[in-house]
């Protein structure tokens, strides 16, 4: 009788940890249901408009850069005319700061040019030749040294002025890359990405068929369809640069006597 007794009170003390166990799940999933509630405030947490998302953060800041820079560029207008006006200088002075201004990018630039689009390929896209492999994701988008290669040969091939999307190049400007996303001068691109330069169309030509990066790019157009078009233009107008020229790092080097 005695193990009878035993026996039966075995299960009893293993089944009283499972029933605590059961009671504590129920327990903590009814903290969770309330913790969420008090979270969201009655609204979707994964849908809630008033939520943005990184994207729509970065898409604001981008507009409102694009509308300093414009208020910048009116400043700034306003501010040469008073100084062209009461600064006194000579015509042989004001000759060297028009030429300064145009080399600076500040000042709109009219002349003869081209355009290169560069663009994706499409996200299904196989290999169009033979003995190729095919393509994985990254041979399929533009990347920042593709756009740094057409800036780099424009420069060699002589331009004398470049603009990327719809902003002009400085000398401090960078051109970069975040995934397939371009960031220019605090503003967000997407492709297809246009490149213009004013200068001998023929001397650009030659420069962007003689670079090596662009000969590389070359392949990947011909075995995957990555976007490649040169435009030629007879009168081709760049804006002047309108953001700040304020330098945060560098400093002007005090000019020779």
């Amino acid at each position: 009788m005695s193990n009878s007794d035993d026996s039966s009170a075995g299960p009893r003390r293993r089944a009283r940890p499972v029933r605590l166990l059961t009671a504590a799940v129920f327990a903590l999933a009814g903290l969770l249901f309330v913790t969420s509630f008090n979270t969201s405030k009655g609204t979707n947490i994964r849908t809630d408009a008033s939520l943005l998302k990184l994207s729509d953060l970065i898409q604001e800041r981008s507009q409102d850069n694009a509308a300093l820079e414009q208020s910048t560029a009116a400043v700034r207008g306003r501010v040469d005319a008073l100084a062209e006006r009461d600064d006194g200088s000579t015509k042989a002075e004001d000759a060297r700061l028009a030429a300064l201004r145009a080399a600076s990018g500040t000042e709109e630039l009219t002349g003869k040019g081209l355009t290169v689009t560069l663009n994706d390929a499409p996200p299904n896209a196989t290999a169009r030749i033979p003995n190729v492999p095919e393509p994985q994701p990254n041979d399929l988008v533009i990347h920042q040294q593709d756009l740094q290669a057409v800036v780099n040969a424009l420069w060699h091939g002589g331009a004398q002025g470049i603009q990327v999307m719809d902003q002009r190049l400085i000398s401090t400007s960078a051109v970069r890359c975040v995934g397939n996303t371009l960031i220019l001068q605090g503003r967000v691109y997407s492709p297809p990405y246009k490149i213009s330069a004013v200068g001998d169309p023929g001397a650009l030509k030659k420069a962007l068929a003689a670079s090596p990066a662009l000969q590389n790019y070359q392949l990947y157009v011909n075995a995957y369809g990555l976007g490649w078009k040169v435009d030629e233009h007879k009168a081709l107008t760049l804006p002047g640069y309108s953001g700040t020229v304020d330098l945060h790092y560098a400093k002007p080097v005090a000019p020779t006597p």
